[in-house]
């Protein structure tokens, strides 16, 4: 059963990669958010968006983790867009599996809590690489391509939106500073 099954309107979305900067729809309301129990990583081989098959490149996922905290954006969808937006981010997002969407609970900035969908990353599937090094996602990153563009300008838009969200990232900062050194 998907988690939309048991959404009700009004339906949140949590963003925390390239939904922040590219969430596909126009949202009737943006607000800091926090996930607890998960934390955003680089631990999803990208073969369609970001990389190929023959050359995959890496994407953010949520990836459970003891003690952890995601800080992110959670959008609320228009009630009478939630049919179309959630067909869109289902075509984008599990394009492949190695996703799972879940209703996840958030604390949002200014206070309130609601339940918003969000695509957690299956352990399982093939394309789970939680255990690479941080060099080993810089070498992967500085070179992938994919069907929606370089690997390096996912990870350049969603350090600079993390950024201007007030959130440090000390990975994602570290990540985008040797990527550019290996990139060029």
């Amino acid at each position: 059963m998907l988690a939309s099954d048991r959404v009700k309107t009004p339906l949140w979305v949590f963003g925390y990669g390239s939904l922040l900067w590219n969430p596909g729809f126009e949202p009737a309301e943006s607000v800091v958010a926090h996930l607890t129990g998960f934390h955003r990583s680089f631990c999803m081989w990208s073969i369609h968006h970001r990389g190929s098959e023959d050359d995959p490149g890496l994407v953010l996922a949520l990836d459970v983790a003891d003690d952890a905290r995601c800080d992110g954006v959670a959008f609320r969808v228009a009630d009478q867009e939630a049919d179309t937006v959630l067909a869109m981010l289902r075509e984008r997002e599990l394009i492949s599996s190695a996703y799972y969407e879940d209703m996840v609970p958030l604390q949002l900035e200014d206070g309130r809590e609601v339940q918003a969908l969000a695509y957690i990353i299956n352990q399982d599937h093939v394309q789970y690489c939680g255990d690479l090094t941080l060099e080993r996602q810089a070498e992967v990153i500085a070179h992938a391509v994919g069907g929606r563009g370089p690997n390096t300008e996912y990870l350049y838009n969603t350090a600079a939106h993390l950024a201007q969200m007030g959130v440090r990232d000390a990975d994602m900062e570290w990540l985008v500073a040797r990527v550019k050194e290996l990139a060029g």
